[in-house]
């Protein structure tokens, strides 16, 4: 399996090294019912191969949690849920669910989310100077109480490339990222069917 880069597709993925289906174990007052998730089949779809997905899991991948688009406002939290999802080539995603004590650190968790990943392309490049990373925004959905999506294509300077697809969506106290990435441009980014995705995401939560 191809190696990616870290601002690439790094919160998928055992290609960056990290260990499929790594779970923190669930902290005591955390809360016990995960939202709902996405199926395999609510991916968009790959030309080659099907999409798989891994169990509902308490917790965060490490991956997540060291991502420099995610991590900061992801990390900290007691009632976190992810499922992996890959396929038998280079695409992979990730769903995330985090569901806060009240709506207020929703919104808020929401709104910093969108900031954290808005400013990523720029924190990346600064940290690793051998990246290049071109960031797109891609508008807002009308679902639940809202919804927004991104892209993100990384650059090496040793010529790997790598394009990412990010949606941050919020259900009432619940916030859910879902993060798709593979090999590749923005050519190669399926926008429209990852809106569906992103729209089924947060339609799910409740």
């Amino acid at each position: 399996m191809p190696k990616r880069t870290r601002a690439g597709v790094l919160v998928a993925l055992a290609a960056a090294g990290l260990a499929a289906g790594t779970a923190l174990a669930q902290p005591a007052g955390a809360a016990t019912k995960a939202p709902g998730f996405l199926a395999a089949a609510d991916l968009p779809p790959y030309a080659t191969s099907s999409w798989t997905a891994g169990k509902v899991t308490a917790g965060l991948p490490e991956a997540v949690e060291v991502d420099r688009c995610l991590g900061l406002v992801l990390n900290d939290d007691r009632g976190s849920w992810y499922r992996e999802f890959h396929t038998d080539l280079d695409a992979h995603a990730v769903q995330v669910g985090v569901e806060s004590s009240t709506t207020g650190a929703a919104k808020a968790r929401f709104t910093r989310l969108n900031k954290d990943i808005a400013s990523c392309a720029a924190r990346t490049e600064k940290a690793d100077p051998d990246l290049k990373v071109t960031f797109k925004d891609y508008g807002t959905l009308p679902v639940e109480e809202g919804a927004h999506v991104y892209g993100l294509h990384t650059q090496t300077s040793w010529g790997a490339t790598d394009i990412r697809l990010l949606a941050v969506g919020r259900d009432g106290r619940t916030v859910t990222v879902v993060d798709w990435g593979r090999m590749g441009g923005f050519k190669d980014a399926p926008v429209k069917a990852f809106k569906k995705t992103a729209t089924k995401a947060v339609d799910k939560l409740h």
